[in-house]
């Protein structure tokens, strides 16, 4: 495929420039790549990659703790001991079990702080509060519609895959204008499997027809990264979510600051 090698302004403009919230400065310490061959379709995750997680899951997941908890301040701490979750700054511990996995994971310690059944039923309930919370408060990194018309605009293929509900990342994605360009959207609810699991990736490589070996998959958790290794698909990691680099680096192919930075070194390739 043809390209132009200079860089997009709308790329260049959505680059991080300084260390903040979802953010990090491009420099050699926080950047690697790898021998990287081809790449012909490109599969992002969402939270902590196209959106701000911190940003929009802090006070989001907050008021649906509150919700859940229903006045009760007894069952609302509990629910912030098991989210790990930090109300000061509404954010969210590296270690919290919302930042990368599944409903049915943290749902299960949500049932347990309130002593509710963890069934089917109740995760369909946090999948519908959440959809609405996270799409009321939702915060992008850099700007998600540049990057992905620079990318389809030079044929890549393009898809998203989250351990979010699918309801929750098609709401995501129109909010934020990326659905026109999007041929695939999988959440955990999908019918492929959830991350680290290779089914989304493959689900994807078959919708498009790229083979795993010419598919990039940029994400910002070590699952993102395991479920492109176990598809064998590249593993791109992005410095815009909760993990460091120490975290993400054995685990990638390539490791840059933003998923923009990947976008400027693909288009300068």
């Amino acid at each position: 495929m043809e390209r132009p090698k200079a860089p997009s302004p709308a790329i260049a403009a959505s680059r991080p420039d300084s260390a903040g919230p979802g953010k990090s400065p491009t420099t050699p310490a926080n950047m690697h790549v790898g021998n990287v061959g081809p790449i012909r379709a490109i599969l992002f995750d969402k939270d902590g990659t196209l959106v701000d997680f911190q940003r929009t899951f802090g006070p989001a997941v907050q008021a649906v703790m509150r919700r859940l908890a229903g006045g009760d301040r007894a069952a609302y701490e509990r629910l912030v001991v098991a989210s790990r979750f930090v109300e000061a700054g509404q954010r969210f511990l590296p270690d919290s079990p919302l930042i990368a996995e599944p409903t049915r994971v943290y749902g299960a310690l949500w049932a347990t702080a309130l002593g509710r059944p963890a069934n089917t039923g109740f995760f369909a309930e946090i999948d519908r509060l959440l959809c609405d919370a996270t799409t009321r408060h939702l915060a992008a990194v850099g700007d998600p519609k540049a990057l992905l018309t620079f990318l389809a605009a030079r044929g890549y293929r393009l898809g998203m895959m989250t351990n979010d509900a699918e309801i929750t990342a098609r709401a995501h994605a129109r909010k934020l204008g990326l659905d026109q360009y999007l041929e695939f959207v999988a959440g955990y609810d999908s019918g492929f499997g959830a991350k680290p699991d290779p089914g989304p990736v493959l689900a994807f490589v078959h919708a498009v027809g790229v083979p795993p070996s010419e598919t990039a998959v940029v994400g910002d958790t070590v699952l993102d990264l395991a479920a492109a290794r176990a598809a064998g698909a590249i593993a791109i990691g992005v410095l815009t979510g909760p993990a460091p680099y120490a975290i993400l680096a054995p685990h990638a192919d390539a490791l840059f600051a933003s998923p923009a930075e990947f976008a400027t070194w693909l288009d300068r390739r």
